[in-house]
């Protein structure tokens, strides 16, 4: 990301990572770390994820109370619904999921893109609030991604972006069962510099990075399983009730630790702006 020397981080016998030495960033290759990933791009549970959703929202607001957002790869519409709910008018970009599964509220009031963000003419886009959720682990030039998000701002405007944290503790901790392998499309994965790195490289202002606390609470719980018992899940880990049960059962002891050790965070948030 940064331009450093990269050297192998090895996970576990047939799973070696490329980190940048000097800002930590994680690149991905399948075929050297395929971790036993599942077969779809998604693996999560409904249920867990409308929560998710739901506390993500809230920790956006903290940060700006937006007229007009723009989401990068807003999926079923979830999270645009949300916003249009509250009054904003909304627009997104995603490459697969234009044509079915998105809220019809969304499809019929909201602007909608069929394909890549880095495809999108910005002009006529002043956007308060230009946002993505787990978007820059999949894409192969997210300093790009991220000049495009700034062009669809209006100036002043901010930059949201939730991401994995390739600094977490979790890596380490559960190596190759880290969850956040398990998504095949998972190429990079950022450390705070390196997240920080690309938004001062897009031109972005007043950058900022957190470590959302909330975030993926079921994380540690899928990640032990996988390390635990490795084998192939076609579906997922979270498919398993029992996987399922022990990530709510144990979330009040993940958030204690979280409270007391930020770096268990698994994901981080980049708040950043465009100049005015």
């Amino acid at each position: 990301m940064c331009g450093g020397p990269v050297a192998d981080l090895r996970l576990a016998p047939g799973c070696t990572l490329d980190r940048c030495t000097a800002c930590g960033h994680l690149a991905r290759d399948l075929t050297r770390a395929p971790a036993r990933h599942r077969d779809l791009a998604y693996g999560g549970e409904p249920t867990l994820d409308r929560i998710r959703l739901d506390l993500t929202y809230r920790a956006m607001r903290r940060y700006a109370e937006p007229r007009s957002v723009f989401e990068i790869g807003y999926g079923s519409g979830s999270m645009l619904r949300r916003f249009l709910d509250g009054g904003a008018t909304v627009a997104g970009a995603d490459p697969d999921q234009l044509q079915i599964g998105v809220d019809e509220k969304v499809r019929r009031e909201g602007t909608l893109h069929e394909g890549p963000v880095e495809s999108l003419d910005p002009a006529g886009v002043d956007a308060d609030l230009v946002y993505g959720i787990h978007v820059l682990e999949h894409v192969a030039d997210p300093v790009r991604t991220m000049r495009v998000a700034r062009d669809l701002l209006a100036p002043g405007g901010m930059v949201q972006f939730l991401t994995p944290a390739g600094d977490s503790d979790g890596i380490q901790l559960y190596r190759d069962g880290w969850w956040m392998l398990e998504d095949p499309t998972h190429v990079r994965f950022f450390t705070a510099a390196s997240l920080a790195r690309a938004a001062e490289d897009a031109g972005l202002i007043r950058v900022r990075v957190l470590r959302p606390v909330l975030d993926s609470l079921v994380t540690d719980a899928a990640s032990v399983a996988r390390r635990l018992s490795p084998r192939d899940r076609p579906r997922g880990v979270l498919s398993s009730r029992a996987v399922l049960g022990a990530g709510l059962a144990s979330a009040p002891v993940v958030l204690g630790a979280r409270l007391a050790r930020p770096r268990l965070r698994p994901t981080l948030h980049l708040v950043a702006e465009r100049p005015r």
